[in-house]
């Protein structure tokens, strides 16, 4: 029988490996008011004119709220939040799952999903290789900055639409052999995204729609800006000043998702525990959903020193002293998020903030103590 090959190539080590799960503490668990006493210092300890953390502990979840600003109109956590460059977790989720269905393999190459015509070449960039920031293109496009310039402080993104992101894609000059090197690239991802739109055909909001907000149940989640009944507001450094919303252009894949406290535990409680009890929405997540939900959480490749920084399809992956931590964060003209659960203790935390990052800035560090204390 001929083995099935791995759907992850030029990704070392592949996705070999048991997955950890959850398995109760075998010390006594904080009680709730513990864990509200714990949440409510974490806010505190944020200066940002809104701060919200949600926590889930086996499926009970806990939401704390603050800030120095006055509160919104709206419950600050009903609002939708900018997570930026979090949302590549949603990325990964929805290539994993169209790999995982047999829509397409990740082991394609990129520049052949947006232009069928185009011979793939000795070594393609791969699906794979964009995801996992190993595509050898940096972060941002060249001629990026210059275009941006007129709008920097208010929305770079915007003067740079899909088409323009897809021609410095198809025309850049690799310098390394794709797979070799681990570079962050929002402009990988972003290609990726308008790869997977050009493979199956459809537009980038209605594919990752319904191949991961709705099975998930996430209505409160949106790719594109609301208004003041619907979205927070973001605000500069010195927290004080408003910034509008931000439009990102031809990077939707890399960093438009908006989404509420809420919705953002209910993605994070999906990979928990994949079709186990504390997937959320209509029903556990079934079928190649599930087989997705497991597949992001395998480790792909190590880097650095004694190889110690662990990167999956979509998360970075941190030991704690039970077992591994997953997160991802994200940041705005204006905002900022932290994205992280533990399969070892049935943990997630969801924590978003609206001021734009700052030198000592305290609010991931306060986040991820957070989760991995808990």
């Amino acid at each position: 029988m001929t083995p099935r090959p791995d759907p992850w190539p030029g990704v070392a080590p592949g996705l070999a490996g048991e997955l950890p799960s959850y398995r109760p503490a075998q010390e006594q668990p904080p009680d709730d008011e513990t864990v509200r006493d714990l949440l409510d210092e974490a806010v505190d300890a944020v200066d940002a004119p809104d701060v919200v953390l949600a926590l889930s502990r086996e499926g009970r979840r806990t939401v704390r709220c603050g800030g120095t600003g006055p509160p919104p109109p709206v419950p600050r956590d009903q609002l939708r939040y900018e997570i930026g460059s979090a949302t590549k977790t949603f990325t990964g989720l929805l290539l994993a799952r169209l790999t995982q269905s047999g829509t397409l393999s990740a082991g394609a190459p990129a520049a052949t999903c947006l232009d069928p015509a185009r011979r793939a070449g000795r070594d393609p960039v791969t699906l794979a290789h964009l995801i996992t920031h190993t595509s050898g293109l940096p972060a941002l496009p060249a001629d990026f900055f210059l275009r941006a310039l007129p709008t920097w402080r208010t929305d770079p993104y915007a003067a740079y639409p899909d088409r323009r992101v897809v021609e410095a894609f198809l025309r850049h000059r690799q310098r390394r052999r794709p797979g070799t090197r681990w570079h962050y690239s929002n402009f990988g991802v972003a290609v990726l995204g308008h790869a997977l739109a050009a493979a199956t055909a459809t537009p980038w909001d209605d594919l990752l729609g319904a191949q991961v907000l709705r099975p998930l149940g996430l209505s409160g989640t949106a790719l594109r800006p609301g208004g003041p009944d619907t979205d927070a507001t973001g605000h500069r450094k010195d927290g004080t000043t408003p910034v509008p919303p931000l439009t990102v252009g031809g990077f939707q894949s890399a960093g438009a998702v908006r989404a509420t406290a809420a919705d953002l535990l209910t993605f994070l409680e999906a990979h928990l525990e994949p079709s186990g009890p504390y997937t959320p929405g209509p029903a556990p997540a079934e079928g190649t959903l599930a087989d997705a939900l497991r597949a992001v959480r395998r480790p792909v490749l190590r880097r650095g020193w004694g190889h110690r920084h662990v990167h999956t399809v979509a998360w970075f992956q941190h030991p704690t002293g039970r077992g591994p931590m997953y997160f991802h964060c994200g940041a705005t003209l204006g905002q900022q998020a932290f994205l992280g659960f533990r399969p070892d203790t049935g943990t997630a935390l969801a924590a978003v903030c609206t001021r734009r990052f700052r030198a000592r800035d305290t609010f991931v560090a306060t986040a991820y103590a957070l989760l991995a204390g808990m």
